[in-house]
């Protein structure tokens, strides 16, 4: 009897190494296929450009702020830089002639979809009709079909990335945050925020909002100093 129960304990022994041996190996199964897909992730995302030049996209996302574009779009003027602008479709419907003055004045329009909502918690057909929705809005306004999408808030989820790919969109996020839509952003802070990060082909967030306005002209200025050109998203990515 003692001779079973020891043949019986040790079958028993190993069935439940058996077991823990399967479920480690497809719990390293699943990790190695989450790491790869983060990896496939960034590579979808864009956080800075592919050329490595001393030159600096600048970004404005544009969902408010409608009455401050004017003076953003002065500056840029005086300093002969031409930046991307995204914007939402909701935006963009109420405020077709802000649109317009933009891309007349040679500055690079993407798309940020069409409410500004988290796009992470959309089905792949929400990303896709909310993408595709802002696409055909700004086109029939300036007829031009924009190359980038820029998540609001930066938000995606795998179906926001499959969307966007899906209507041939390359999906821009940021490298270089001013955060200039908190309260507590001014304009001293901003600067230094972009200044500390300065990099080869970084990518700039900002709003239009009053203190991002005060600091704008100092921000080209000294990242001229630096040695940088400003640009656009295409200046900073090299042709496929």
């Amino acid at each position: 009897m003692r001779r079973i129960f020891f043949i019986s304990k040790r079958k028993v022994l190993m069935i439940i190494v058996a077991a823990v041996l399967i479920i480690l190996s497809i719990f390293g199964y699943v990790r190695l296929n989450d790491n790869a897909t983060v990896f496939d992730v960034d590579e979808a995302l864009i956080y800075k450009g592919s050329k490595d030049d001393k030159i600096i996209a600048l970004t404005c996302n544009v969902d408010w702020g409608e009455e401050y574009i004017p003076d953003m779009l002065k500056i840029l003027e005086q300093n002969n830089v031409k930046i991307t602008f995204f914007v939402t479709g909701t935006w963009a419907k109420k405020n077709p002639e802000v649109l317009k003055s933009i891309y007349k004045a040679g500055h690079e329009i993407g798309n940020h979809g069409y409410f500004h909502e988290k796009y992470g918690n959309l089905s792949y057909t929400q990303n896709t009709n909310e993408i595709k929705k802002a696409e055909n809005i700004i086109n029939s306004i300036i007829n031009v079909k924009c190359k980038y999408f820029a998540p609001p808030s930066g938000h995606y989820s795998d179906n926001t990335i499959k969307a966007a790919k899906a209507l041939n969109y390359k999906i821009i996020m940021w490298s270089i945050d001013t955060i200039d839509w908190r309260n507590d952003s001014t304009k001293d802070i901003i600067i230094k925020r972009v200044l500390s990060k300065a990099c080869n082909s970084g990518i700039v967030l900002m709003h239009p909002k009053p203190e991002t306005i005060k600091a704008l002209p100092i921000i080209i200025e000294e990242l001229r100093k630096k040695g940088y050109k400003l640009g656009t998203i295409t200046d900073i990515i090299n042709p496929d």
